[in-house]
Parts: C-alpha cells; sequence; structure tokens
C-alpha cells in the first residue's frame, strides 16, 4: 500500500513508499542521547516577563484532555469553557495582551463525546477555531482486549470524523514494531489516515513499551512514511510517559525526514507533563532541536490534564507576586 494521494491531502504530510533500507540502517547513539538529554534539563529556566510570553505560548499548544471513564456532557462542557478562556482574565488584562486571544490548541476526548464538545464550541463566540480532538482505534491498547479487528479500528475513526473531530489521535499495535514487522504497521497507519479523510493524524508510538530506542525511532519513521501529520511519545495510560531520551529520539527522527522529504511533521509529549518548568522545558527542547516554527501549535503540542492549573498560578505570581491558592482559580 503507498502513502497519500498528494492530489487530495491537505496536511503537512502526504508521506512517502515505505523504505525498509532507511528504517533498517537507523542507529542510536545512547551515551550521547542520555548526555543531551541530562544538560538540557540542568539548563537555567526562563525568567521574568520572558517566562511569562512563553507560558503563555504553552497554553496555546496544550490539548486540553479528559479520558476518563465517568466523563458526561456536564464536564466536557466544562473543560470546552476552560478551553476557550484558559487564563483569567484579570491576568490577561494585567499582562496586556488581551490582543493575543489566548486559547488553547485543540479538546481531547473519547469519541463517543466528540458531539458534546462540537456542541460546545459552536455556542460560543470564538476568536478562531479550537480544534475537536478524538482518541481511536483501540485506544490506549492500540489492539484492544481479544485483539481488536483491524477494520473495528478503522470504523471508530470514521465514527470519529463523522461526529465532527477536527484531528484523530490514534494509537499503533506495538507488538508490530517490537516483532519488526514494518510493513503491516505502514500499512496499518497508512489505512488510519485513510479512514481520516482530509483530518490530521496524530500517531502515539506509545513508547513505554517499545523496548529500544532504536525502535522508537524505526516507528517514528515508518509512521511518518504512513503518512502521520503528528508523532506523539504516549497515551498518558503507560507507566512510562514522555521523557527526554525519548523525545530527543523522536525529534531528530523528524529532522531527518524534513531534512530527506520536505514533510513538515508535528511532535506531541503526552504523559506526566503537570507543571509550568516542564512546559518551558519542553518549548526551548523544540526551538533547539527543529526551530521556532516547531514552538507554535501548528507543529507542536502537549497532552495534558493538569499543567493549564500550574501555569496560570505561575502567571498569578508574575503579575501580583503572590501564589495563588487552588480555590483561587477556575477549572482547569
Amino acid at each position: 500500500m503507498s502513502a497519500i494521494d498528494s492530489n487530495t491531502y491537505t496536511g503537512e504530510n502526504c508521506g512517502i513508499p515505505l523504505d525498509l533500507a532507511w528504517v533498517e540502517s537507523s542507529r542510536i547513539n545512547l551515551p550521547a542521547l542520555v548526555r543531551r538529554a541530562e544538560s538540557h534539563l540542568t539548563r537555567r529556566s526562563i525568567k521574568k516577563e520572558w517566562q511569562a510570553a512563553w507560558l503563555l505560548r504553552a497554553v496555546s499548544c496544550i490539548d486540553l484532555t479528559t479520558l476518563d471513564g465517568d466523563d458526561t456532557p456536564g464536564n466536557v462542557n466544562r473543560l470546552c469553557f476552560k478551553a476557550r478562556d484558559p487564563v483569567r482574565s484579570d491576568l490577561i488584562e494585567a499582562m496586556g495582551v488581551e490582543q493575543l486571544n489566548i486559547q488553547v490548541a485543540a479538546v481531547c476526548v473519547y469519541s463517543s463525546r466528540v458531539p458534546d464538545v462540537v456542541k460546545a464550541l459552536s455556542e460560543m463566540k470564538l476568536p478562531r477555531p479550537i480544534h475537536v480532538a478524538s482518541v481511536a482505534a483501540g485506544f490506549p491498547a492500540g489492539v484492544c482486549v481479544g485483539q481488536t479487528p483491524l477494520q473495528q479500528r478503522l470504523d471508530e475513526i470514521k465514527a470519529a470524523v463523522e461526529f465532527g473531530a477536527t484531528e484523530i489521535d490514534i494509537v499503533i499495535n506495538r507488538t508490530l514494531v517490537l516483532t519488526g514487522r514494518w510493513n503491516e504497521l505502514y500499512n496499518e497507519v497508512c489505512e488510519m489516515k485513510a479512514a481520516c479523510g482530509t483530518v490530521p493524524l496524530k500517531t502515539i508510538l506509545g513508547t513505554g513499551q517499545l523496548g529500544t530506542l532504536t525502535n522508537v525511532y524505526k516507528a517514528s519513521l515508518v509512521t511518518m512514511m504512513a503518512g502521520s501529520d503528528f508523532i506523539k511519545t504516549s497515551t498518558g495510560k503507560e507507566t512510562v510517559n514522555a521523557t527526554f531520551p525519548v523525545a530527543l529520539t523522536m525529534l531528530r527522527a523528524i529532522r531527518e525526514y524534513y531534512q530527506r522529504t520536505g514533510y513538515k511533521v508535528g511532535f506531541k509529549p503526552a504523559g506526566g507533563i503537570r507543571n509550568a518548568k516542564d512546559s518551558l522545558s519542553w518549548l526551548s527542547l523544540m526551538k533547539e532541536e527543529l526551530g521556532s516554527e516547531w514552538t507554535h501549535p501548528k507543529l507542536f503540542r502537549m497532552g495534558a490534564s493538569s499543567l493549564l492549573g500550574d501555569i496560570e498560578r505561575q502567571l498569578y505570581h508574575q503579575t501580583t507576586g503572590r501564589y495563588a491558592a487552588i480555590h483561587q482559580m477556575p477549572m482547569s
């Protein structure tokens, strides 16, 4: 199976035919990668007004997420209001950035909750669209209990798109990576991309379950060749989620893919990103490894459910000189 048709696709990455020689020749210099990750973590953080500016950029790159079994239309509706107004209006006014119309990049939910998000956002006055992201294709396992057939996973993607999802987050079958079945992985992601139609595809690798960083690199290449618009570290449900060694591996795969093909692929770390300092570290890593273009929501997202609250508290401190109590912050 070949990659998607560039004549009908409206996204950044049209994909390429699977190049197994490129995939199999990939190697990771683990000591150098670990040193680079460790040195990044020891860098001095951004201070004062520059910190506030970068935190606002971080807010604009958040996929505000709820993926709980007890999600209801009510709590999804509240999440959508928070997506529209992620930072208290008095803080926005104190910083003098009203004209930026700060809002998050997307609201991410299960496919069954997509109609709730679409309805809530359609009833709001938005300065620009907020994406409706849906997880699909057997999330979070990639193959559900009983080894869900591929067709059932494709049907779930199509249903989410019909419900109104404007982005699809799928998760790969990690067994295909662990057993080196790259052709099968490529074909599955191609079919999932086709099921999305013109809706962008974000592909979750589940890196904590791939065994080695070499596998992470190879899986990154294969899924990009198949047309993924974003590659994402984790579902957020694994015991090991977004780490800097994994991120560097994926970012360098994105860089090599761009250098060879000219296609820009986005990156989304997810799981374990809970505080404002973490978000600044991720943004600086993107700028250093891929450039400023990858610090904007078109090519960078952070999957988070609790991160926004800590960013808002840091902005409160920036503007008032005091730290806010939890009850002073609206739902985040």
